[in-house]
């Protein structure tokens, strides 16, 4: 991977914090002039916790010197798929099939396959034969053009789309320097849109976009940290086992 997973997870709590996440409940100001998004917030000790989803696994600390002030935000409306409303018929792979093909994607263009299971998640929720009203196709979206410029012939063959996408993906980190907040923003936006502005465009679906994908994937990253220390404590208590 580009990253170690431990700064993938710290860097992606802070970009979906500065992307303004749809599931945040609160704007914080901080006392530098810089606003944020959280879930919800507490004091632990002596420093102010800010938590980026319902749970307590992911937050942000800060002095309470560090914060101007806190403010309540009206719920949004329910996350919607990139692109507008899909169209096309529903048809979806085995997860375990989904899953080997993207971990192949991913080994290919050394990404990690929970990033690119983020993407998939974002643009078409798994539906292999889905078509945005702008005319993107398949599990990762792919418009005419760059399904063309990636050598993709078929959008609609899940193997095809996803090799296309994960080079595409590949190609935008590459071009902004692994940040992948930018590169996100330029899969969902095009890169002119990321170079016109020097940084995430100020589209509401576009932010929206980037921070439902890096909150995804903070999610699984956090997951597979917990699953791999279970069982990391149940090969120990069982070689403890055979030692007695």
């Amino acid at each position: 991977m580009r990253l170690p997973l431990q700064i993938v997870a710290i860097v992606l709590t802070f970009a979906a914090a500065l992307v303004s996440p749809a599931f945040a409940a609160e704007r914080v100001l901080l006392a530098n002039g810089f606003d944020m998004r959280c879930n919800h917030h507490a004091a632990v000790g002596s420093m102010v916790r800010l938590y980026m989803n319902p749970g307590q696994s992911s937050y942000i600390e800060f002095r309470p010197e560090e914060i101007a002030s806190f403010e309540t935000v009206p719920d949004p409306p329910p996350p919607q798929l990139s692109n507008t409303a899909k169209l096309g018929t529903d048809a979806r792979l085995n997860p375990a099939d989904l899953n080997e093909m993207l971990a192949a994607a991913g080994q290919q263009h050394n990404l990690d396959a929970d990033l690119l299971a983020s993407v998939v998640k974002a643009e078409s929720n798994g539906n292999t034969r889905a078509v945005s009203r702008a005319g993107a196709r398949g599990l990762m979206q792919l418009m005419p053009g760059t399904a063309a410029e990636q050598g993709v012939d078929d959008s609609f063959r899940p193997d095809e789309n996803v090799r296309g996408g994960s080079a595409y993906l590949n190609d935008l980190l590459v071009k902004y320097h692994d940040n992948i907040a930018l590169a996100l923003a330029a899969y969902n936006a095009g890169p002119a849109a990321v170079d016109k502005y020097h940084g995430i465009p100020p589209y509401h679906e576009t932010r929206a976009y980037v921070a439902r994908v890096i909150h995804e994937f903070n999610r699984r990253v956090l997951a597979r940290e917990a699953e791999a220390r279970k069982s990391g404590a149940a090969a120990a208590s069982l070689s403890a086992f055979h030692v007695r």
